[in-house]
């Protein structure tokens, strides 16, 4: 019996042949699990490095005079721990949540993602050019950005349209004198829902130079959950409004940012209006 127990300690305590298999066995596991780390975030130029250094620092290893196989092991160990570390956050993502990547579903989600945000960019980028416009020329427009909750009595105070968004007919739509003009055109997603709509004004104390525009503007956000653009007839400032709160001297960054935030919502999940 006392043999048999030293022979078990000396796996763990003596240089043996079990152990150097295990240290190896170990160390194949771990440069396989960085290879898949590596191939499944697309990562072809680490991988590539990866390779080479560890071919070439083996075969320093092998012609070396003072050859030590377990110099080599900790190298690659700290090697695989150091590309490991540069995807930690995804091995921990992949950890907690029990789902590893599938290069195949993945890929297809990417394309399918990549397709709504450039049709989310299409979108906002006519809004920008059509507020920059009138803006240019003194041209007033309210643009409510909907989410698909104004009541029916807004809609139905104005024309239906569901017409695709364009910068030329939102233009076209705001034209002093045109019929529509004097309304607040409805967007919702990727159409332009309807336009000529009246909107509840708000009743907080503004300055003078905030007229009905205005007021209807900051009013419709008050009362349900959506964001309005609004330029000046007068003076040609843009604001935007959120939750009643409004910004001034709105730049096409503040466009940009502004309108992300609501593509955002509009197309979230996968890949189709919420």
């Amino acid at each position: 019996m006392t043999e048999f127990w030293n022979a078990i300690k000396s796996v763990f305590t003596e240089p043996h042949w079990v152990t150097y298999c295990a240290e190896w066995v170990f160390l194949f596991l771990l440069i396989y699990f960085v290879f898949r780390i590596l191939k499944e975030h697309n990562a072809r130029i680490l991988i590539a490095i990866y390779t080479v250094v560890t071919i070439v620092v083996g075969i320093i290893f092998l012609f070396s005079r003072n050859f030590d196989d377990n110099a080599y092991f900790i190298f690659l160990l700290l090697l695989s721990m150091f590309f490991l570390l540069l995807f930690s956050t995804e091995i921990k993502r992949t950890i907690w949540t029990g789902k590893g990547k599938r290069v195949g579903t993945d890929s297809r989600e990417t394309t399918a993602k990549s397709a709504v945000s450039a049709r989310a960019e299409e979108y906002i980028g006519a809004i920008i050019k059509a507020v920059q416009n009138l803006s240019k020329n003194n041209t007033g427009a309210l643009i409510v950005l909907s989410n698909g909750n104004l009541p029916k009595e807004i809609l139905d105070s104005g024309v239906l349209l569901g017409a695709n968004i364009s910068n030329q007919l939102i233009e076209g739509i705001f034209i002093n004198k045109a019929p529509l003009h004097d309304g607040a055109m409805i967007i919702y997603g990727d159409k332009i829902q309807a336009a000529g709509c009246f909107l509840p004004l708000t009743q907080r104390d503004f300055p003078k130079d905030f007229g009905t525009r205005h007021r209807a503007g900051i009013g419709i956000t008050e009362v349900a959950d959506v964001s309005t653009i609004i330029v000046s007839e007068e003076t040609g400032i843009v604001s935007v409004v959120k939750r009643g709160e409004i910004t001034r001297y709105a730049d096409s960054e503040v466009l940009k940012k502004f309108l992300r935030e609501y593509y955002w919502k509009q197309f979230s999940g996968e890949g189709k209006k919420a």
